[in-house]
């Protein structure tokens, strides 16, 4: 099953011609308006500012398309330069605009965004992000450097990392292909994936220690020596629209939690039988039915589809949408990259969701957790081009709860020694979530609070941190010190991991508000993800649902959820020991 890019365009050359058209529209439109915002009155400035977007919108469109391809074929490589290209030259002629409007008198600026309507959260940010903005001609420089600095070390990373092959029994799979192997119900077979991951990436950390040192030494010159801000992560911060209080705070009780995680793996290690719980064990199924595990894509989707209509017939129809419409790429193949994403493409086509379906449970979540950010894509396009992306840290919000949604269907149909098994993997998808990506974030903070590192050094910190959170439960052989190498939000997105931890906290509180009956809960998310970024989360959860995400005692309350979901699989265990 492939995605239909037709919403797009209908051929490279098409799109091509489109993004050269975008440019030329460009040029007229910094020839018409450039050093003239201050003329402008508040509804001529709303015209400019909606011609602004749409010509955006449309350099997003080329681009969108041109990605699409190569994420499925990474040889198209040359044609994904190209359109960066083009679009970096079509946006040297916007440039501008942003920074024009920031250095308006503030009481000029004010009356613009009075009258900005569904525009007024994206000029006040503008306005936040003010003291870091350089003149035109210095971002434009910049602009120009990236395709030469991190964006081109970005697709060095993922060009050579979709082009690696892993030997295993005989035969070369792909990264995806020999990371599923790892879930596998025979240990032998997980522990061969294991040596398998490291000596393919072996040989290769020498180049990809590189890449992330030039990755990390761009990002502290671009934001931190050029622009100004304090620390590397405050970009991020600032862009997902919270304060590193609330981050630190985040955190802090993450990482203060850390036995939840070491209580369940000793767990789980009784399950298995085992004496010692090793890396390549952290996902072993638990096994204690004879139920065939492989779920085929056409089971998912009915599995999925259901728990979305038990829940809402609004996320059920957008869904369904996306099978029927193929918006969706299932399978592995050659020269496809990894992992699996929902791109929001534009507010006038509609988002495209990439899997590398394997016929495992956890490919189940992870179909229901795309289709999440589909959804929510999906219903904020009405916002607008400039309003449609949510920030990172409320951007997994819908994606997650899809996950919880399927969750609680699943739990309505299955034995004691299924439930064991269910509670188990989605466990184990909340650690993955929630405290695994604050030990990457422990990671990152360590690695760009230091110069140049050799790959030994970026062992040691990965080995650490990881240690940290699974205490004395899971001994972490020598394999597993490199595999902080091939994950790509290092290199795509420095700092861009809490967020996960963030949504999936606010996700555990909303969803115990759902459960609860919380009035007109249906009504009042459909409208939070109807707002995609067109205002500050802070705002959007105070409205909605009363609950003030700079609190400290917030996050606690989330990994409480945690906890009882722990208990609850304490208890089914001890239940399942009893009986036998």
């Amino acid at each position: 099953m492939n995605w239909d890019l037709s919403a797009l365009f209908s051929s490279i050359t098409e799109a091509e011609e489109f993004l050269k058209q975008a440019k030329f529209r460009a040029e007229e439109f910094e020839r018409k308006y450039k050093n003239r915002l201050y003329t402008l009155t508040p509804q001529e400035f709303l015209e400019v500012l909606k011609e602004y977007e749409d010509i955006l919108e449309n350099i997003a469109r080329a681009l969108t398309y041109i990605y699409l391809i190569f994420a499925t074929d990474s040889s198209k490589g040359n044609f994904l330069a190209k359109f960066q290209k083009l679009a970096t030259q079509a946006e040297e002629h916007l440039i501008w605009f942003e920074l024009e409007f920031i250095h308006l008198p503030i009481d000029k600026q004010q009356k613009f965004i009075d009258n900005a309507g569904i525009y007024k959260y994206y000029l006040i940010h503008l306005q936040e992000e003010a003291p870091y903005k350089l003149s035109e001609k210095e971002e434009k420089i910049l602009m120009k450097k990236d395709l030469t600095s991190s964006s081109a070390f970005t697709r060095l990373f993922d060009e050579h990392l979709s082009k690696l092959k892993f030997f295993f029994d005989g035969k070369y799979l792909s990264e995806e292909e020999v990371l599923s192997k790892l879930y596998s119900n025979d240990r032998n077979e997980r522990k061969k994936a294991q040596v398998s991951l490291t000596n393919t990436l072996k040989p290769h950390q020498d180049l990809l220690s590189f890449i992330y040192n030039q990755v990390k030494k761009d990002w502290k010159i671009d934001y931190v020596e050029i622009r100004g801000y304090e620390t590397p992560e405050e970009p991020r911060h600032l862009a997902n629209k919270v304060s590193k209080k609330s981050v630190d705070a985040l955190i802090e009780i993450v990482n203060k939690n850390t036995p939840i995680v070491e209580e369940y793996y000793n767990i789980k290690k009784n399950l298995l039988g085992y004496e010692k719980l090793y890396d390549y064990d952290r996902y072993a199924p638990i096994k204690l039915t004879d139920k065939n595990r492989e779920i085929s894509f056409e089971e998912a989707k009915e599995m999925v589809l259901n728990a979305f209509k038990n829940f809402s017939n609004t996320f059920y129809e957008i869904a369904l949408k996306a099978f029927n419409e193929n918006w969706i790429d299932v399978y592995p193949k050659e020269s496809k990259r990894g992992g699996a994403f929902s791109h929001s493409a534009t507010p006038k086509a509609h988002p495209y969701v990439l899997l590398n379906y394997t016929n495992q449970r956890r490919d189940v979540f992870t179909l229901a957790h795309e289709l999440g950010h589909a959804i929510h894509q999906y219903l904020a396009k009405d916002v607008g081009y400039l309003n449609q992306d949510t920030p990172l840290t409320t951007a997994e919000t819908a994606s997650i709860f899809a996950e919880m949604l399927l969750f609680e269907e699943l739990k309505k149909r299955l034995t004691k020694e299924e439930l064991i098994e269910l509670y188990a993997n989605k466990l184990e998808d909340i650690f993955a979530t929630l405290f695994r990506q604050i030990v990457f974030t422990n990671f990152e903070r360590r690695v760009h609070a230091q110069d140049e590192l050799k790959p030994s050094e970026f062992n040691k910190i990965w080995m650490e941190e990881n240690q940290k959170m699974f205490g004395n439960s899971v001994y972490l052989t020598k394999n597993y010190e490199i595999w902080w190498s091939y994950i790509p939000h290092f290199i795509h997105s420095p700092f861009y991991c809490y967020a996960y931890s963030y949504a999936q906290l606010l996700v555990l509180t909303l969803y115990r508000l759902y459960k609860e009956g919380f009035e007109n809960f249906e009504e009042k998310y459909i409208k939070f993800l109807s707002q995609g970024g067109s205002l500050p989360p802070k705002k959007q959860f105070k409205e909605l649902f009363n609950l003030d995400i700079e609190d400290n005692n917030f996050w606690q309350k989330g990994i409480n959820e945690v906890k009882d979901m722990v208990n609850e699989f304490k208890e089914l265990t001890y239940e399942y020991a009893t009986d036998k």
